[in-house]
Parts: C-alpha cells; sequence; structure tokens
C-alpha cells in the first residue's frame, strides 16, 4: 500500500478536482499551478491511474484522463449476538475502499470500527444501515442506527437538563456511559481524524471539521436515533499517530491533552456569567494534564464564572493546566482578574 505525503497530496487533489473539464490538458494546468515540470505531474498522475482513482485513453499527445466511476453501497444488518465491528471491516468495507493508501484506510478502519462498536455496545438499537459512496476524489461513510440516539443517552447517564450538554461532553473526550468496556476516546478522536465528521440524533446535530476552531450545534429536525457522517479525501496526508500526538503525552502516550470549544455552553443570547455554567464547562477536567480553552465566538464571560474556573478550580486541582486561546479582549480582561485574585 502507498503513502502519502504532504506536498503529492495538495497536486494529486488539483489533479483530481480539475480533471473533469481538462481531461486533455490537466498536466499542463497542474505544472503551471504549482511552477513544476510536467514529467514531475506525471508521476503523481501515474499514482493515481495505479490506485484505480484515474483511468486513461489514447497516447502521447492524444492521451485522456477521466475519473474513476463512483462507487455506490449499502447495507442493512441486523443487531444481535454474534455482529462484531471488525468482521463487517474485513468482509464489507474494506472491498469497497479499494487501493487507497495505508494511512487513510487506517483512519478508516478506526473510525468505522469505533463507530460501527458503538451502536452494537450502546445504542440498543434492533438495526444498524451503513452505506458507503466513493468518488475518486473523496468517500463518505453513513452509519445509522434506531436505538435510543447517542445524545439523549448521555443525558440521562449524566442527568442533564439539556441534551445539547451531552455534545459538550463529546467534545471534552474521555466520556463514556460504559467505563468498565470503553475508554470514551473513540468519538473524540474520530471526529478529529476525519474532513468531516457530523452526528444528528434528536434535535441536536453536532458537527467537527478538521482543522477548524470549534465544533459546533444546531438545533432542528428531529432524527430518531443516531445518524453519523464521516468524510475523508482519498489521497490526504493526515495519519492516526498524527492526531493522537496532538492530545497525548509522548512518555505514556496517555490521553492526556484535550481541546474544550467554550463557546457550547452558551445558547442562544446567553452570556456566561455564573458560576453554575463554569462548574458544567469544569466537569471532568481533573482527568486531564492540559485543558486548552477555546474562547472563539465567546464575546465575554462573568466575573463569577471566571473565577470559578481560573480561580476556585485551580486551586483544587493544581496539577491541570487551563490554558485560554482565542479569548477577545473583554475576556482576556476578566481571565486576569480571576488569575490575579489566584495568585
Amino acid at each position: 500500500m502507498s503513502k502519502v505525503r504532504t506536498g503529492g497530496e495538495l497536486v494529486r487533489k488539483f489533479l483530481i478536482e480539475n480533471m473533469d473539464q481538462h481531461p486533455s490538458d490537466v498536466v499542463r494546468l497542474t505544472a503551471e499551478k504549482f511552477g513544476c515540470t510536467r514529467q514531475a505531474v506525471h508521476k503523481h498522475l501515474q499514482r493515481l491511474v495505479t490506485e484505480g482513482a484515474v483511468i486513461v485513453s489514447g497516447a502521447t499527445r492524444n492521451k485522456r484522463y477521466a475519473l474513476a466511476q463512483v462507487v455506490h453501497w449499502e447495507k442493512i444488518y441486523t443487531v444481535k449476538e454474534g455482529l462484531a465491528e471488525d468482521v463487517v471491516w474485513r468482509h464489507d468495507i474494506v472491498p469497497q475502499l479499494g487501493n487507497l493508501p495505508e494511512n487513510v484506510l487506517h483512519i478508516w478502519q478506526y473510525g468505522f470500527t469505533e463507530m460501527f462498536n458503538n451502536v452494537i455496545d450502546h445504542s440498543g438499537a434492533t438495526e444498524v444501515f451503513v452505506r458507503l459512496t466513493k468518488t475518486s476524489a473523496a468517500t463518505t461513510i453513513k452509519i445509522y442506527d434506531n436505538g435510543i440516539g447517542i445524545f439523549k443517552k448521555i443525558q440521562t447517564a449524566l442527568d442533564l437538563v439539556d441534551e445539547r450538554h451531552a455534545v459538550l461532553e463529546l467534545a471534552k473526550g474521555k466520556f463514556t456511559t460504559d467505563p468498565e468496556n470503553h475508554s470514551g476516546e473513540g468519538i473524540f478522536f474520530s471526529s478529529r481524524m476525519f474532513d468531516e465528521f457530523n452526528i444528528l440524533s434528536g434535535e441536536v446535530y453536532f458537527s467537527h471539521e478538521f482543522d477548524k476552531k470549534e465544533d459546533w450545534i444546531i438545533q432542528g429536525n428531529t432524527q430518531d436515533g443516531t445518524f453519523v457522517t464521516m468524510v475523508l479525501h482519498n489521497y490526504t496526508s493526515r495519519t492516526t499517530k498524527k492526531v493522537f500526538d496532538k492530545f497525548t503525552t509522548e512518555e505514556d502516550y496517555a490521553f492526556t491533552k484535550t481541546v474544550v470549544p467554550v463557546k457550547l455552553m452558551q445558547y442562544g443570547d446567553d452570556n456566561l456569567i455564573s458560576r453554575s455554567q463554569a462548574k458544567r464547562l469544569l466537569a471532568r477536567f481533573d482527568r486531564f494534564k492540559i485543558v486548552m480553552l477555546d474562547f472563539s465566538g465567546v464575546t465575554l464571560i462573568g466575573q463569577a464564572f471566571a473565577d470559578e474556573v481560573f480561580r476556585v478550580f485551580k486551586a483544587k486541582y493544581p496539577g491541570v493546566e487551563l490554558i485560554p486561546i482565542h479569548a477577545s479582549t473583554e475576556v482576556r480582561r476578566m481571565i486576569s482578574r480571576a488569575v490575579a485574585a489566584r495568585d
């Protein structure tokens, strides 16, 4: 299996995205775009041909390139004893993915088996539907189950007031309704491996896009059960190791760092003012060594909220480092007051 390097990834992505409109001169167009030789572009094009993403016709000056045919596949599984995510992956999913680069297959194996296992172990579903769509550019896998719904289950397990609170717990990581058998890392890491990762359940829609600052919630039409969508470019240079390394420590490879989008605490025009809001935000922070608090989209916080987070919690858990990022001037001012009072 081949591996993808970052520079080559950009070239191949450009080839794929422009091939339909430039079947005969895509090599020239790409060479001009990246300031490289046509010979260099041909090497990337040949890899796409070898991997089945591109088909070629004609010879020499008459060569024409086209994207390979799209793959559509779907299947319904009965959730019963003996259904195993690794068997479904090996027998059904891998043949549809075809000859993708090794790092891409590793991401798909991690994400698919984690999400499918969640259905088996947690959903209470009787059926699970899987749909796979593969183009030359990217692959999408959708998993839908008719169970209780992931946000509703978390809300019940933690006695939360609102299903939206469940999204915040997923965004933190290290949460599971079955701690004896699961680490609570699957959704957290899966959501950060894919170009797009979405969960729709109940009236809540959770979305995370790679390299975007925050997760976000939309309330919309009610969806029974849980509907997970994962999208990944077929020739990304991303690896599971790169994603794990962002949130783990080198000495023991433990999941000790997390990034928490503070905006998930806000509902509508509500501001983050009270200690109760802060305490909900701080839940389970003591399980990490480093917590980066992303204040993107938060215009202000109250004195009580800041004091609870940056003075009271820090005094109780001095071993947990809280790092605010993307904070506005007003937010930084309130954090500084709390830190000054603590010091």
